[in-house]
């Protein structure tokens, strides 16, 4: 009997959940046009990120996963709150989204391209030698081009 509880446990899978702690009613007491930046993070608290470039806009972001012993965890629940600022800080809106507007994405390949020369391992070992702080190119470790 203890082992069949002991086995029906091992199959229970683990929850885990990470982020802003969604609470409806002060979500909704968010209201643009009123609230501004002060009183969003007095009802919010501070942000999970805010937008870098643009409009001022704050994220709050809530997953929760689930694993099953062995398993990879799979996402249950994604939640984003996004509030959009304007210029003077007051709110212009409120937005919500859901596990339906995640995007997975697939780094292709294990370079990152580059402008320039491709170079091989031996021209980037190598390629450097008399160049730096050479006779007369007046760099560090050699003299200039007057012989000082």
């Amino acid at each position: 009997m203890s082992s069949a509880a002991l086995l029906a446990g091992g199959c229970t899978a683990i929850r885990d959940h990470r982020g802003y702690l969604f609470d409806p009613a002060l979500t909704d007491a968010i209201q643009p046009g009123v609230d501004n930046r002060q009183s969003v993070e007095g009802t919010l608290g501070h942000p999970s990120f805010a937008s870098q470039y643009g409009p001022p806009v704050y994220y709050y972001v809530s997953s929760t996963t689930e694993q099953r012993v062995f398993g990879v965890p799979q996402t249950e629940e994604h939640r984003v709150l996004k509030v959009a600022f304007d210029d003077s800080g007051t709110v212009t809106s409120v937005t919500q989204g859901g596990i339906d507007d995640v995007r997975d994405i697939s780094p292709d390949g294990d370079e990152t391209e580059t402008m320039g020369r491709d170079r091989s391992f031996i021209e980037d070992l190598f390629g450097n030698i008399g160049t730096v702080g050479g006779v007369g190119t007046g760099g560090p470790g050699g003299p200039g081009p007057n012989g000082s």
